[in-house]
């Protein structure tokens, strides 16, 4: 998939909402996009690992870790379990770790930041709800793109998928 954020900030203007530039880059793929699963979660990423797990179908899974420096949500054995289910990619608004593993991957990964502290699995944590992160409205079922620029979010598809 071909993206570039600021083309499709200059085609489609306020359809368009465009994250604060808090985000870096992790995995192997720097362009990705698709429609938006999400979970909310805090220092337990039980759901994180559930759904990376399932069937991803080009969807692009959203974390709101409440932006959480002390547990990382996200790792290569997850990184690999989504990447084995189709998932087109994976923004953490908190922390991740394994950055070293995940980079040769072939998905697309952008989070705050790592550190090396896993979570804690409770099995808390809500998916499917709307997100408020980065200045950001993200409604489950909408559209979001990354690339190297930076992340938008648009309430429908504004690329095709290949």
């Amino acid at each position: 998939m071909t993206i570039s954020t600021p083309d499709l900030c200059d085609e489609y203007g306020d359809e368009v909402q465009v994250a604060e530039p808090i985000f870096k880059h992790y995995g192997g793929v720097r362009q990705f996009g698709g429609e938006i699963v999400t979970v909310k979660c805090f220092e337990d990423n039980s759901k994180v690992g559930e759904l990376v797990k399932t069937p991803g179908e080009g969807r692009v899974l959203v974390v709101d870790g409440g932006a959480s420096p002390r547990r990382s949500l996200l790792g290569d054995m997850l990184v690999s379990h989504a990447q084995a289910n189709q998932w087109s990619g994976i923004v953490i608004y908190g922390y991740i770790r394994d950055v070293e593993e995940i980079a040769p991957m072939p998905i697309g990964v952008v989070a705050l930041g790592a550190i090396p502290r896993k979570t804690e699995k409770r099995g808390l944590g809500d998916v499917n709800v709307p997100l408020k992160i980065a200045g950001l409205n993200i409604v489950p079922g909408h559209y979001i793109y990354v690339d190297e620029t930076g992340v938008i979010v648009a309430d429908r598809a504004l690329v095709e998928a290949e």
